[in-house]
Order: structure tokens, then C-alpha cells, then sequence
């Protein structure tokens, strides 16, 4: 017979199966019936809890999301202060050091991205949307103070997070730890280095098609002296 618990701590007992199950499966792969047994209930029991199965999942995530709390870290570390390069090496920090526990709320974050069901985009807009303008406006902030050139913000913070996501992804999921470690507190501060060196108001704008256009001082990302130099050989 199943362990009486009471209703909350059957509700917990449930997600904490649910959550190694899909992780390792997937949400189209795993079962509620798989779910129930591994939990020692009945799917009776379970959709007393949980109606259907993308009920279950949904509040699995949602659960866990919220729990990490991390658009209110990146609000907290951009409230603290500091330099751009402080700012950005702690949010790549705190997300490396968190996503390196949370290897199975990653992997459950993937196979819904991956098996494209409805649940993705309901993701998207309820935790990475406002993750990611919540930095955006952190770097419109630095465009119209002239430290930042003038980019599109909500581009560029999906540029800077997806480099620290990236290396996790390598790292954790790929495997490449077992032949390369690397401290997070190097990787956070040089991958914050190498995007604000592309993102600092003083560094030449190119366009698409390769062109320079002028950059805040004026200049068409060619020295001066070049352009000097061409008249002289013209004339």
C-alpha cells in the first residue's frame, strides 16, 4: 500500500519523482503511469494532485524556476552597483555556479525547448522573456549614458547571456568538463570582458554587408592617418 503522507508531501513526492524521470526522458517519453509507480501510487492518486501530465510538468518547471530565483539575482546584482565589468562578471557568475547544481532543470528546460509542445513558448514568455529585458534595460541604460554604442539592447543581452549559456551547455551536457576544466570565476570575467570590449561606445560599429559606420568619435572605424594618407596618394 502506498506510504500515507499527507497531501503536500505527497505533491512533493510526486514532482521529485517526476523531475528525474523527465530529465532523463523527456516529456513526450515519460508516462504518468511510470511516474506513479516510481512514487509508489496509483495514477489514481497522482491526477488527484496533478490533472494531466503537462499539468505536472508545467508546475515541475514552474516550481523550480521559482525557487532559483533568477530574474530577482540579476535584479539584486544590477541594484548593487559596481563597474560594467563587476555587473557583467557576476551575472555570468551566478548563472554558472547555479546552472552547475541544476544540471536536471537545465536538461527538462531543453527537451521543452526541443520537443516544441506548447509548454515552450509558455516557458518563454513567463521566465526567459522578462530575464533577458531585465538586462536589456540595464544595457539601453549604458547606450544612453554614451558607455555603450548604440546597439539593440534586447540583441545584445541574448548576445552576452548565450555565451555563458553556451559554455555550459559544452561543459555540462557535451561533456568536454571530463577533458577541460575551467574556474568559473575565470570563465565569468573573461567571457564579461571580451562583451563589453565589442560593447564600449569607443570600439568601430560595422554593419552587416561589412562597411564601417562612424562610432561616437567620429571616426568610420579606419585611423585617421589612413584616411589622411589615401589624399595624399590621390593627389
Amino acid at each position: 500500500m502506498p506510504v500515507r503522507l499527507s497531501s503536500i508531501d505527497r505533491r512533493r513526492q510526486i514532482l521529485r519523482t517526476a523531475s528525474g524521470i523527465f530529465a532523463r526522458r523527456g516529456y513526450r517519453g515519460t508516462t504518468t503511469r511510470e511516474i506513479a509507480e516510481r512514487a509508489g501510487i496509483n495514477e489514481a492518486l497522482l491526477f488527484r494532485h496533478f490533472p494531466s501530465k503537462a499539468k505536472l510538468y508545467w508546475t515541475l518547471i514552474e516550481e523550480l524556476c521559482s525557487a532559483r530565483g533568477r530574474r530577482q539575482n540579476i535584479t539584486k546584482i544590477i541594484e548593487a552597483g559596481g563597474t560594467d565589468l563587476e555587473i557583467f562578471t557576476a551575472i555570468a557568475r551566478e548563472m554558472l555556479v547555479r546552472n552547475a547544481r541544476d544540471t536536471e532543470l537545465t536538461r527538462l528546460l531543453w527537451f521543452t525547448a526541443l520537443e516544441s509542445h506548447t509548454l515552450s513558448q509558455r516557458f518563454f514568455r513567463t521566465f526567459i522573456a522578462v530575464y533577458y529585458e531585465e538586462l536589456a534595460a540595464y544595457i539601453r541604460r549604458r547606450v544612453r549614458d554614451g558607455a555603450f554604442r548604440n546597439v539593440d539592447p534586447l540583441l545584445s543581452a541574448r548576445g552576452f547571456l548565450g555565451m555563458v549559456v553556451y559554455h555550459f551547455l559544452v561543459q555540462e551536457l557535451f561533456g568536454a568538463r571530463k577533458f577541460q576544466k575551467f574556474d568559473p570565476e575565470r570563465v565569468a570575467a573573461t567571457l564579461a570582458g571580451i562583451w563589453l570590449n565589442g560593447m564600449r561606445s569607443g570600439v568601430p560599429q560595422v554593419a552587416a554587408n561589412g562597411a564601417g559606420h562612424a562610432n561616437s568619435n567620429g571616426r568610420n572605424g579606419h585611423n585617421g592617418n589612413h584616411a589622411r594618407a589615401g589624399k595624399k596618394i590621390q593627389q
